[in-house]
């Protein structure tokens, strides 16, 4: 399906070196970022106590920071819970905080307003937050050694490595925007990062498969001519893809609530750098790392034509 035709290949290999120097000082900044700054971690990884509080009217969220803070408690997390009745307290672990016990910050919470009903509470220790931390980092490293396998196995191994670096430049751009701007990372942000692992290397994938195909088609074509034309032909499905993802996603940003405003938040960013990376990173890495017809083609068979456009 296509909503316009290019007739005329795009020289995007052309820009090739100013496209990967702009990646490489996107991804420094990004990783300086996360070195001075470091993650906002939430109570998944931190450990702390996490209370859900309904009320039968919308909750008054300001009143109920106000009670935490009279009650000396100044850094919880208080956010709506699926609708405007419910409310999500997060408090981690400080020391001058550690002795407030949910009951207590409840029954605060009960004389600010007599219809307050606990729901839950749900207690995260500091040991189980470190290990959700590293599972997530073990996962994050099996999610990306296994794309590296599959796409050596399919295309070469050049492919792979150059579909890899464009896909840590993703992940690692969200985390330094992450950093920079000290939004909350939880375990919802963990399962966008995840995501926009797969998400990405999609992209990759549509793009090196056309770039396989025309090895075969423009035999007597430049390497550069043909990675132009692949990522040319795709550009119509790259648009109506992504467009039609981002809008799922926007619905989840401005309507999902709190609960899921960073984890839409994560798959913008990566949705954005996604497209970027695959056509911008990634062909000019796999460009620059030599790859050739031979890497993919077996000997030519005889009758094959030059059909290029």
């Amino acid at each position: 399906m296509e909503f316009f035709k290019i007739k005329r290949d795009i020289p995007f290999m052309r820009y090739g070196k100013l496209t990967t120097t702009i990646s490489l000082v996107t991804f420094i900044l990004a990783v300086l970022a996360l070195g001075f700054k470091g993650l906002n971690l939430g109570i998944d990884f931190t450990g702390g106590i996490l209370m859900e509080v309904s009320y039968p009217q919308t909750a008054d969220l300001e009143a109920i920071r106000k009670t935490l803070e009279e009650e000396r408690i100044t850094e919880a997390a208080v956010q709506n819970f699926g609708t405007s009745r419910d409310v999500l307290i997060r408090l981690p672990l400080r020391e001058d905080t550690g002795a407030k016990q949910s009951d207590e910050i409840f029954s605060a919470l009960k004389a600010q307003n007599r219809a307050a009903e606990l729901k839950r509470v749900e207690f995260v220790g500091p040991q189980v937050g470190k290990e959700m931390y590293e599972s997530g980092g073990l996962a994050l490293m099996l999610v990306a050694a296994g794309i590296m396998a599959y796409l050596a196995m399919r295309f070469a191994w050049r492919f792979a490595v150059a579909a890899m670096i464009a896909n840590m430049h993703d992940i690692v751009i969200i985390l330094g925007m992450f950093a920079f701007f000290e939004w909350e990372f939880t375990l919802s942000v963990l399962a966008g990062v995840l995501a926009i692992l797969g998400y990405s290397v999609n992209e990759s994938v549509v793009v090196f498969d056309r770039v396989r195909e025309n090895f075969r088609k423009m035999r007597k074509a430049a390497v550069t001519e043909v990675i132009d034309n692949a990522i040319t032909a795709t550009m119509s499905r790259t648009i109506i893809t992504h467009s039609m993802t981002q809008l799922m996603v926007l619905a989840m940003f401005f309507f999902g609530g709190d609960a899921l405003h960073n984890f839409a938040l994560a798959l913008t960013i990566g949705i954005v750098f996604g497209i970027y990376s695959s056509v911008l990173v990634a062909c000019p890495v796999v460009l620059a790392l030599g790859v050739s017809r031979a890497d993919l083609l077996l000997p030519e068979k005889e009758g094959l034509v030059d059909n290029r456009p």
